[in-house]
Formats: structure tokens, C-alpha cells, sequence
């Protein structure tokens, strides 16, 4: 039996680079009709992630124009992990399959074919991993690549230059509903279900039209979402650290008695602000560490909803067939 894909799509005033991209993924969704891969039943579901300019109107009149368009929009901006976990949990109990991409045609969509082949070769989760990053910057690269390599190193298991561009089946979908978590870190959680995967390789081309929506602010702030999201090592790490300083404040005190008694004591005023500069400054950093995971907890207990459906194309007046199908 051919399985039914849903492609997920995370928007975020979008409005440049939709009309482009849309029947990039249309063309894509037909021809695996037409290879007998999926089923016609399949459908490209966009995410309006609260954007502020025509996105969800674009979203819209796609639905108008083709059954295979439909869309959600949530209630207000919530990010792009949000965004997608929002389509995926729409997904999981209308599909076999999703597979989640940005709507930037920046990803290979010809990658899907062997996503899809891959997953009826018994595969639940297919990741899609860069082979190269020639098209980015130096500075990109370089951070992008330490990136992993420290997330990995802080014991949160990640796909080496995995984004967010996966194909996962239901049956794995059903299970990572039960993770609860508000903050997410999707390419970390994902590999936490288990089941078994495999990895597809590709290219990423240039953005096709409108600007980046992660700059290097967000990317900041996405990567220690992860580390503290999938480990504790940082916390461990401030144990150690003030394991050591509290051996050298030890052998400080030794020195200092012995120099009392010897009469060799000097006054220095620089070496006092220094040591209390050094200290003010190290415990200050292991304060902030302590307190963002604090921060986590307190937003955890209060376990507010991580996305809000406030529209989808299919309860519209026009939308009945696609309503009752849903």
C-alpha cells in the first residue's frame, strides 16, 4: 500500500520566497504520485508561524487553487522548532509519513525521493545531512561545524550537519508525542525515539528570494537552547571548575599563613582586585548557567501549550472537501 506523505513546511514572512518555492514542492508531491511511491492523498502543509506580512493569505489561495495545499496558522509567532512540531503533531494522525523542510528552497527537495525510498526500505527516521558547506561563509562554516562538535561533546546526540530537514513516519511520530517538553530542540529529541534511520546527503543552494531569518543572534541563542535542552554537562562542568578553584583558594590560604608567620606577608593592592575580580567574574558565569536552566524548570512546571492553532485552510467555507476529508 502506498503511504501517504505530508511535507511540512515552517513560515515566517515568507511572502518573497512562497510563490517560488510552493510548486517547487507541487511538482515534487505529483511526481511521486505518478512513480507510485506515495499515494494522491498526500498533501504539502504549510505553518504560518505568525508572520506579519502575506504569508497566510499566500497560504490561502494556494489552498483555493490545489487540493494538495492546505495550511495552519498559529495564533501568534513562536519560532521555528514551534512551527514545526505544530505541523507535525497536525500530521501525525492524517499521514504515514512527513517530511519537514524550510519553504527557502535552500534544501535539495530532489532529496526526497530518496527519503522516501529509504523509508519503504523499512527506515522510520530519514535524516538529511549536508555533504558540504561550500555556499556558506567562513565565519558560518566554522561556527555551524563547532556547533555539533560541542553539542556532541556535551553528550546531546545530534546528526552531524542535520538542520531540520527529516523524514519521520507516524509510528515514530506517535511516540515523540509523548515527550512533553516546552523548550524542544527537534534534530536533538528526534534521535531520542530511536527506531531505526539512516542518513540522505545533498547540497544546499542559496536562499531563492528574501532575507535569512537566522541571524547570527538566533543562531546564538538556538545552540545553547540545545546544550541546555540535552544536557546537564554545563552544570557539571561549574562542579569541577569549583572543585579546582576551591583547591587553589586552599593552597592560597596555606601560602598565606605561612607567609604571616615567616614575616614575609607583602601588601598588594593588585593582586587583591585581580584574585577578587577573577572570582566576582567566575561566579557571576556559573550564576547565569545555573539560573537559564533554573529559567527551563520554571517554564517546564508551568507546561504551557507549545504551539495554538488559530486557523487551518480546510475549516474555511470553501474548504468543505478538504474539512470533511480532515
Amino acid at each position: 500500500m502506498k503511504p501517504t506523505l505530508f511535507i511540512i513546511i515552517p513560515c515566517y514572512n515568507e511572502e518573497q520566497v512562497l510563490p517560488v518555492t510552493s510548486s517547487m514542492f507541487l511538482n515534487k508531491v505529483k511526481y511521486l504520485c505518478e512513480t507510485g511511491k506515495i499515494n494522491n492523498n498526500s498533501r504539502i502543509l504549510f505553518v504560518n508561524d505568525g508572520s506579519r506580512d502575506k504569508t497566510w493569505n499566500i497560504i490561502e489561495s494556494l489552498s483555493e487553487e490545489d487540493e494538495h495545499y492546505i495550511g495552519i496558522s498559529q495564533s501568534r509567532n513562536r519560532g521555528h522548532q514551534n512551527a514545526v512540531l505544530a505541523g507535525l503533531m497536525e500530521a501525525k494522525d492524517k499521514c504515514d509519513i512527513t517530511i519537514s523542510i524550510d519553504c527557502d528552497g535552500q534544501d535539495d527537495i530532489d532529496a526526497m525521493d530518496q527519503m522516501v525510498d529509504a523509508y519503504l526500505d523499512g527506515c522510520e527516521v530519514v535524516y538529511g545531512v549536508r555533504s558540504r558547506r561550500d555556499t556558506d561563509t567562513f565565519f558560518k562554516r566554522f561556527t555551524a561545524e563547532g556547533f555539533y562538535k560541542v553539542l556532541n561533546w556535551m553528550g546531546a546526540e545530534v546528526v552531524y550537519n542535520h538542520a531540520d530537514y527529516r523524514l519521520i513516519s507516524s509510528k515514530v511520530l506517535q511516540e515523540f508525542a509523548n515527550f512533553k517538553e516546552v523548550n524542544i530542540f527537534l534534530r536533538g529529541m528526534i534521535p531520542l525515539v530511536g527506531f531505526k534511520s539512516t542518513s540522505v546527503f545533498y547540497e544546499r543552494k542559496e536562499r531563492m528570494a528574501g532575507e535569512s531569518h537566522y541571524p547570527l543572534k538566533k543562531m546564538l541563542v538556538l545552540a545553547f537552547d540545545g546544550i541546555t535542552s540535552l544536557s546537564v554537562k554545563p552544570i557539571r562542568m561549574i562542579t569541577g571548575l569549583g572543585i579546582v578553584i576551591a583547591l587553589l583558594s586552599f593552597l592560597g590560604v596555606i601560602w598565606a599563613v605561612i607567609g604571616q608567620f615567616t614575616g614575609h606577608t607583602v601588601s598588594g593592592w593588585a593582586s587583591t582586585v585581580c584574585i577578587i575580580c577573577f572570582m566576582g567574574g567566575i561566579q557571576l558565569l556559573c550564576l547565569g548557567v545555573i539560573g537559564e536552566y533554573i529559567g527551563k524548570i520554571y517554564l517546564e512546571t508551568k507546561a504551557r501549550p507549545r504551539y495554538i492553532i488559530s486557523e487551518r485552510t480546510w475549516e474555511k467555507q470553501g474548504d468543505k472537501d478538504n474539512a470533511d476529508e480532515f
